[in-house]
């Protein structure tokens, strides 16, 4: 297998090598192999996976709320879709004990 490099890592895995820019390099990998892992002092690896904290996983889920316009519109039509979108990430990412 070979493993198509661009800044260090993995864009594409092909059984061979075709023409490509002067920017990329190709480089012999395992069958296991596949794209998005790096080149770590000059070795194909699996990233490392880091798993998000329950705040962390929260706080993104909220970053994508439009949690202004929500309260407003909640304020405005006697709704409750802030509070409820607030809760189901509550719930979906609990604080531990």
């Amino acid at each position: 297998m070979k493993a198509l490099i661009f800044n260090n890592k993995v864009v594409d895995v092909a059984e061979s090598e075709f023409e490509v820019a002067d920017s990329l390099e190709w480089v012999v990998c395992t069958d296991d192999c596949m794209h998005g892992w790096l080149v770590v002092d000059g070795i194909i690896t699996e990233p490392t996976v880091v798993e998000l904290t329950w705040s962390e996983k929260r706080k993104a889920k909220y970053d994508l709320l439009n949690q202004n316009e929500m309260r407003f519109d909640d304020l405005t039509n006697s709704t409750t879709t802030w509070v409820d979108a607030i809760n189901a990430i509550k719930t979906k990412y609990p604080k531990p004990s």
